[in-house]
């Protein structure tokens, strides 16, 4: 019975030893995972800094560009109505090709107007000779006047000439009325261009000045792109220059883009600067005028335009590695004594894919294009100066040996010895 007893009490211990050693093992798996779970809340990165690839800003006087939605319009275009009434006899163009001006578009059937005409001319002829043996009567009156003739009858003859002339005026108004609509049975483009598909064809009857065009003409080179810029940004440039902040061009660069597709070779001139203020958008309309050789540029198209206003002195930040916070703020990351630094940006303006920054960041900073994925300020980083090609491709920085520089050593792309250098290098970033 005793040693009933003992058995069960030992029995009974070792039961508690191996539930003691359970409970540490479980408490060992809790503590491990709950590492694991902060380390993946950190983005991961348990251990270690952070490696990010950085570029050196330098300042420098960048061009100041803005863009500007606009769409194309017709240097000339006409719509081609007829002037006289009659049956289309025929329509002697071909759509889409060029006409020169005075080319014939249309020719109306003429037999009436010509029978016109020639009634006209009859007209005419009986009212000249109607005039000249008045003539000749006032003058053999006056030779035999007090010698058989009175005053009375000379004064009669000189009235049958005054009226013998108003007739032949007459005749010779309806005469060049005459061959007016004689002449407009033959419709002819007023400009040199690209005429339309015609809306009648041969054997309808056209009247006078009908609502319906017979055809369009519009000539496409050049070409017109009317663009809209609010009026308070004008006025903020208008500003910035009188600051010296902005230091105008001489002559403006204007140069034009499309949706899709390469970017347009041709430059623009201002035609018309802004004249009145939209009392519903608050914008101002400015027309340019573009060469269109090819017929690239077509009426109603819309495009964008670029406008190289002066250059200013800032920094070009590529808009990769930029983003917004929450207040809709401009930011970044730059190195800040081996920790990830968030800073607000101040700009005035994009130039091609490039902020102008005028303050957040000065000449010197790193500022960090790549590694960005799940960054947080205030991170410990490791450095890694990279260069940017033109297409964005982010390459770290090799030494002599091949091996990758030390940060405080390295050259970038983005370090701009001039405006257009440093857009050309700053276009993509990599995260």
């Amino acid at each position: 019975m005793t040693r009933g007893q003992v058995t069960g009490g030992q029995v009974t211990g070792a039961r508690t030893i191996r539930r003691a050693g359970c409970l540490a093992c479980a408490a060992a798996i809790a503590v491990a995972t709950g590492q694991a779970a902060i380390a993946q809340r950190a983005g991961g990165k348990a251990t270690g800094p952070t490696s990010v690839g950085v570029v050196t800003l330098s300042d420098g006087q960048v061009p100041y560009q803005v863009t500007l939605p606009g769409r194309a319009v017709a240097y000339e275009q006409v719509d081609i109505r007829p002037r006289v009434e009659g049956v289309v006899e025929e329509i002697p163009y071909k759509p889409g090709h060029k006409v020169a001006k005075g080319d014939v578009l249309f020719r109306i059937n003429r037999d009436d107007y010509q029978a016109t005409d020639d009634a006209a001319k009859a007209s005419v002829a009986q009212a000249e000779a109607s005039l000249k043996a008045a003539q000749l009567t006032l003058d053999r009156y006056k030779s035999l006047e007090n010698k058989g003739i009175t005053a009375e009858q000379v004064s009669t003859a000189q009235v049958a000439v005054a009226e013998a002339k108003a007739t032949l005026l007459s005749a010779k108004a309806s005469l060049d009325t005459a061959d007016l609509n004689l002449d407009r049975t033959v419709i002819r483009s007023p400009i040199t261009g690209i005429p339309d598909v015609a809306s009648v064809s041969v054997g309808a009857l056209v009247t006078a000045n009908q609502t319906t065009a017979l055809t369009t003409v519009t000539r496409l080179d050049p070409v017109y792109v009317d663009v809209e810029e609010s009026i308070q940004r004008i006025n903020q440039v208008r500003d910035e220059i009188a600051a010296g902040r902005l230091k105008a061009g001489d002559t403006l660069d204007v140069s034009l883009k499309f949706d899709s597709g390469p970017d347009y070779k041709g430059k623009g001139t201002l035609v018309s600067p802004g004249a009145t203020v939209s009392t519903s958008t608050g914008t101002t309309t400015f027309r340019f005028q573009f060469d269109n050789p090819d017929r690239r540029i077509l009426p109603g198209m819309f495009v964008r335009v670029d406008v190289t206003l002066g250059t200013v002195n800032a920094i070009l930040v590529p808009q990769g590695p930029t983003s917004r916070d929450g207040n809709g703020d401009l930011t970044a990351f730059i190195d800040k004594n081996g920790e990830a630094s968030q800073v607000k940006l101040t700009t005035s303006g994009t130039y091609q894919n490039s902020w102008i920054v005028t303050g957040g960041v000065k000449a010197g900073d790193k500022l960090i294009v790549d590694g960005l994925t799940n960054l947080r300020d205030k991170e410990k980083i490791k450095t890694v100066p990279v260069t940017i090609s033109k297409d964005g491709v982010v390459t770290e920085v090799k030494d002599a040996a091949g091996s990758t520089g030390d940060s405080t050593d390295a050259s970038t792309d983005a370090s701009t010895k001039d405006g257009a250098d440093a857009t050309s290098t700053t276009q993509k970033t990599g995260n």
